[in-house]
């Protein structure tokens, strides 16, 4: 009699609960996941190669964030920017100065400077390349070219061309916060007609040069003979100034001596020659 109400009790007590525990379950899940979400986007990782540009409601810190693991507000915007070298290429119709127009493949090779990175993002935006590199890389290619005739883009004056834009270009992308690091001319490209005079030219001068050295190579073989020559001529010269009668004689007796031991058979009269030297007979 006294179980019945107990039992009834409680079994209304968990019907009256059951609601709010079937809400309250759900909801648990839904604070986790919005935990978790918070702490992904919360935790950002930065490649190697690349900075991060710290923006909140369109404010850009000048914090840099360098590669690695970072912590951030979750509302906050992180735009990756490459510090990598990379490579713009470009075809440019260049002005020569003898007034041909030549087109060039010209190449630069350049990178960003980290520090600068959220003042580029700033002023210019991720897209510095087309809007700031390509347009001074093609004016300053196109100034300095000017000044040079079409065959230094074949010759040895290639070096100092592409080092002259460099030291011009340089300047210019450091302001904005990128540095050029090198140049390169990959394809010239001459009109037929063009071509064909520019390498004529060449062939001449190359010959021209050849006949210098052949030149001055036979002015060096003639300074020679004339040093041998007169050299033999000195000599010619103190050797005679030495000679005498005396000396003349005396070498008669070496040349007598060194006959008398030849086993050749011989006649040697004593000073029966011109100036008393040896006549000397002999079957050999």
């Amino acid at each position: 009699m006294n179980q019945n109400p107990v039992g009834e009790s409680s079994e209304s007590a968990f019907l009256r609960d059951l609601p709010r525990r079937s809400l309250f379950k759900p909801l648990r899940w839904l604070v986790a996941i919005v935990i978790v979400g918070i702490l992904y986007l919360s935790v950002l990782v930065v490649p190697a190669g690349t900075v991060g540009v710290y923006d909140l409601f369109g404010k850009v810190s000048d914090e840099v964030l360098s590669p690695g693991i970072h912590v951030i507000n979750p509302l906050a915007k992180i735009h990756k920017m490459s510090v990598r070298t990379q490579e713009v290429k470009e075809t440019v119709d260049l002005p020569s100065r003898e007034g041909l127009t030549v087109k060039v493949d010209v190449s630069l090779l350049f990178s960003l400077e980290p520090a600068k990175a959220p003042e580029v993002f700033k002023t210019i935006g991720n897209n510095y390349v087309n809007i700031v590199l390509v347009p001074q890389l093609r004016s300053v290619v196109r100034d300095v070219t000017s000044g040079y005739e079409a065959k230094a883009l074949y010759t040895a004056e290639r070096e100092l061309l592409t080092s002259k834009v460099l030291t011009v270009l340089a300047p210019v992308l450091k302001e904005r916060g990128v540095r050029a690091e090198k140049i390169l001319l990959r394809k010239i490209t001459l009109p037929p007609k063009v071509a064909a005079a520019v390498e004529s030219k060449l062939e001449a001068e190359q010959q021209a040069e050849q006949m210098r050295f052949v030149l001055d190579k036979e002015r060096q073989e003639a300074e020679r003979k004339r040093i041998e020559a007169q050299g033999i001529a000195d000599y010619q010269t103190i050797i005679n100034q030495g000679l005498n009668e005396n000396l003349l004689k005396w070498k008669g007796i070496e040349a007598t001596r060194e006959l008398a031991k030849s086993q050749n058979a011989k006649v040697v009269v004593i000073g029966s020659g011109k100036d008393g030297l040896p006549i000397i007979l002999g079957n050999q």
